[in-house]
Parts: C-alpha cells; structure tokens; sequence
C-alpha cells in the first residue's frame, strides 16, 4: 500500500503575468479544444521552494547551482585555518573524484591569457575555483559536512583521497526537505539521482482565457516640470485573469525513503501543503499585486494510486448561471462523485476547505475544515496509517 496525498485547488488571479513564455506573452496551453491560461509547474515548484525558505528556514532548502565546489572550498578552508585556500581546493578536486567515472564532473577554471609580446603576464591574486560541469543539487548538511570532511583530512594531516563509499556517504545522504520533494536529476551521475517524492501539475484556467494588451506611459518629470506635452516612455504588456486549476500529488512513502525519516515526511508534507496553499509565482507582481490565495481546495489521501480531476474542465465552465467560481467548485465535486462511483475509488479520508460556502459542493465527500484544521487532521491520519 502506497500512501499518497492529492491536492486539489481553485485559484482565481485578477489580470497579472505571473508567468511568461519567451515573447513576453502569459503561458497558454489548448485544452478541451480551447485556449486556456497556464501556470508551469516549475514556475510554482519555485514559488513553493522560496516559501520553504522564507517561512520554515535555510535549512530545509537545498542550494542549485555550478559554484557549490567554491563555496564547499570556502567553507573548508574557514574550519581548517593552517591550510592554504588551493590546498582546500584539492581536497574538493578529490572528494569529486571519489564520485566515480560516471559520478559528479567537476570543470577546471579557464586559463589566465597569455601577455602579449613584450607586455608581463597580468597577476590575478583570486584562487580560480572548478565548478561542476552541470548544475549541482545538495543540502545545506551535505554542503557542510563536505567542508567538514576536508577540513578534517587537512587538519589531521591525512591524506587527500576520498573512499567511493566516503564521497556517496556525504554527497548522496541528508537530503533536503525540498531535494526529497522534488528530486535531483544528474544526467551524467544517475547513481546520484533522487526521484522526486512530489509532482506538480500545470495550472490551468477552468475556462476559456485569452490574453489582453496593457499600453502604459511614463511620464519624463523634468519635461512635465517645464510644462511640456509628451510621455517619455510608451510600452504595452500582455495580462490575462482567470480562474486556475492546480494540482499536485505527495508519495508520502516514497517522501519518508528520500528523507529516511517518516515523522520529517510527515511533517514535509504539511510543510508543502501550506506552501502550495499559500505561494505565488512572483512575475510582474509589482506590476499587477496578484497576491490572492485559492478560494478552494480539496485534499484526498489515498492508499490506491494519485487522481487528478483536470478533465472536470475539458469542457469550459462558463458564467452565465452567476459566479464561475461557484460553477468551478461543482463542477469538481462533481468529477470527484463519478471517479468513486465508476472506480469504487474512495479515499482513505478527504477535506475541503472554501471560502464563500464553496465548499458546500462536496457534501457527502468531504470534511469541511480550516486551514489549521486540515494539516491537525492530516497529520494524525498519516501517522494512524503508518502504525497500521
């Protein structure tokens, strides 16, 4: 039995960008045979891992990026003062290398240029550092207990060399939070993958969505002063308004492998519920203040396999009964009756919290709940579920 969470949202955003592709334009998709405004899932996933970062801590975040050799090298040299910066550098040379042949690749800084012809070469007094040959994944802990390691081994006077097994116990163990969640792909070093315990779907508008133009001026303050007519700037930027569909799903199980800890998964899992519930994809906020939250979600725990109930709106749910909200949320209610009754598909437990009585539309198939409500009931189901 595999537990997994399913997580359900409506989210209505007034006209904003909050995500765009490479014209400028607000990312669409055709669906039901019509255009519908979309929300990447990696646009959100970011949004949800800045909200890790912001509200629970450094700590539960894990850090992407080529530079990470740096600042391990860095961060060793600080433990281990006697040693030199570029004897700290051999020690992350070596530690990579430990990785194996089909481990992680590190690439060597470009050489200084030679002087030209009667010129002195220049002298750069700044170590280079190599950096990884793709972008790199790994944890806070990971990153210190790395420094820590080399630190050890210079201080200690031993010898350089990294064991295969040294190098995986500290690169591929004390996984992030959000490194659990969402995984770590390493197309050269597939033996340091993690499969992400969370998928995220494409936000899609419940209706038909079409993008519009805003012309805008500025207004030159220096020229308006001198009392003279004109803007000193004009632009246009698309927007679009729409009621979105989100959805993700949790493996809390495969969550508890990545984290090695079931209570940390449970937690976790509370953790990205809040921060799906409450992130916002930051484009052009600035611009447009599209800071609402979702004005219904529903959560399913199931001990089958995870349902999305996108096909809710193959068919574009439309106004003209009164609030497209209201005909959203019934509409998914409804999606959700005909899965349990064609597929016996119950789940374990289900809850729905709403604003505006939208709720009510899952009578019969949901707990009507709070916020804080939700996440106390959630976490005592899965630990119930847990010491079955």
């Amino acid at each position: 039995m595999t537990l997994v969470v399913d997580i359900h949202a409506l989210q209505t955003v007034p006209p904003s960008l909050i995500n765009r592709d490479d014209t400028g334009a607000p990312k669409s998709a055709i669906f039901g045979g019509v255009p519908r405004q979309r929300v990447s899932s990696q646009s959100w996933k970011r949004a949800i891992r800045r909200h890790f970062e912001e509200c629970v801590g450094d700590s539960t975040v894990g850090l992407r990026s080529r530079e990470l050799p740096e600042l391990i090298a860095k961060k060793a040299a600080e433990l281990a003062p006697d040693a030199t910066i570029d004897q700290a550098i051999d020690g992350v040379r070596k530690l990579f290398k430990a990785t194996g042949k089909e481990g992680i690749k590190l690439v060597d800084p470009d050489k200084p240029k030679k002087a030209k012809k009667g010129e002195e070469a220049p002298v750069d007094e700044h170590p280079k550092f190599p950096t990884t040959a793709a972008l790199l994944f790994l944890s806070p802990h990971q990153i210190s207990r790395a420094a820590e390691a080399i630190a050890n081994k210079l201080q200690g006077g031993e010898d350089l060399k990294f064991a295969k097994a040294e190098a995986v116990d500290l690169l591929d163990t004390h996984h992030s939070i959000d490194m659990s969640l969402f995984g770590r792909m390493l197309a050269d070093a597939p033996s340091y993958n993690i499969d992400a315990a969370v998928q995220v779907a494409h936000a899609l508008s419940v209706h038909e969505s079409q993008p519009e133009f805003d012309y805008f001026t500025a207004v030159d303050d220096v020229v308006e002063d001198a009392e003279e007519t004109g803007a000193g700037m004009i632009g246009t930027t698309q927007m679009m308004s729409s009621t979105l569909y989100r959805f993700a799903t949790v493996n809390v199980d495969a969550l508890a492998q990545n984290l090695d800890d079931r209570e940390i998964a449970r937690e976790a899992t509370a953790m990205f519920l809040t921060a799906f519930i409450e992130s916002m994809p930051t484009g052009k906020q600035n611009s447009f203040a599209n800071n609402t939250l979702p004005e219904l979600v529903y959560v399913a725990v199931r001990d089958t396999r995870s349902v999305s109930l996108v096909n809710a709106f193959e068919e574009p749910v439309t106004s003209e009964s009164g609030s497209r909200r209201k005909a959203a949320a019934e509409a998914l209610a409804n999606e959700e009756r005909d899965i349990e009754q064609a597929y016996g598909m119950k789940p374990l437990a289900a809850y729905v919290l709403g604003v505006k009585g939208l709720g009510n539309a899952f009578e019969g198939l949901a707990e009507n709940v709070n916020k804080q409500e939700l996440l106390d009931r959630l976490g005592k189901l899965l630990a119930e579920e847990e010491a079955n």
